[in-house]
């Protein structure tokens, strides 16, 4: 039986909906029980700050966690040698919600007022994720599909049954990151306007989505 195997992409550039707010906390202590204490008592402070703002404590996930021992190197009669300096635990979570710059201030300027030092990660995303995974793959079958025809009427054969759909769900990036660098909220400027909020307005570019799925037909 003859075949032919063609591949389609799939495209598409969706307008972003949803903040999604990157939250990290690290610090370092020689003892592992008061680092672990302390990691617990600054997410217990943001978790507060994100509460009082209209938020569950549980809408902060956590993304990320783990305490390592930390060294530093020094050199001694010109010899490069480490020492240990404490354990370093690093609490990376999320925190996501509608398109909101006004809400986005308030957020910010709660975490800096929290008595933590947070580094802060702006990304916006889209929240119905499963609809755009669905339709960038009728995108991407219907570009086969055309490719196909194409191909066939210039060879001068005809397309038979479709015999294969090979297809490797892979992950998706559904974030657009205006701003590569991280945020220090302590270091921002106070809305002068609001003095509960931090002056920030960001115009995110679209989601920009791709994904290929190759389809194999009999031809005749």
């Amino acid at each position: 039986m003859r075949t032919i195997k063609v591949t389609g992409r799939g495209t598409l550039s969706i307008a972003p909906d949803t903040m999604s707010l990157g939250i990290s906390l690290t610090g370092t202590d020689e003892d592992y029980a008061k680092a672990m204490e302390q990691s617990s008592q600054d997410t217990r402070a943001l978790q507060e700050a994100v509460a009082a703002l209209g938020f569950e404590k549980t809408d902060l996930k956590t993304n990320s966690f783990n305490i390592d021992a930390d060294y530093e190197g020094y050199q001694e009669d010109g010899v490069w040698k480490q020492r240990f300096k404490g354990y370093r635990y690093y609490h990376n979570m999320k925190l996501e919600f509608p398109s909101d710059s006004e809400r986005l201030g308030k957020i910010l300027y709660a975490l800096a007022q929290s008595g933590t030092d947070p580094e802060c990660h702006i990304a916006f995303t889209v929240a119905d994720k499963e609809s755009a995974k669905e339709l960038l793959l009728a995108c991407a079958v219907k570009d086969a599909s055309a490719k196909a025809e194409v191909l066939a009427e210039a060879a001068g054969v005809t397309l038979g049954d479709l015999q294969n759909i090979d297809y490797s769900w892979g992950e998706l990036n559904f974030y657009a990151r205006p701003m590569e660098s991280p945020l220090m909220a302590k270091g921002m400027a106070v809305n002068e306007s609001a003095r509960d909020s931090i002056d920030l307005d960001i115009n995110p570019g679209d989601v920009q989505l791709s994904e290929t799925v190759t389809l194999v037909w009999e031809i005749r």
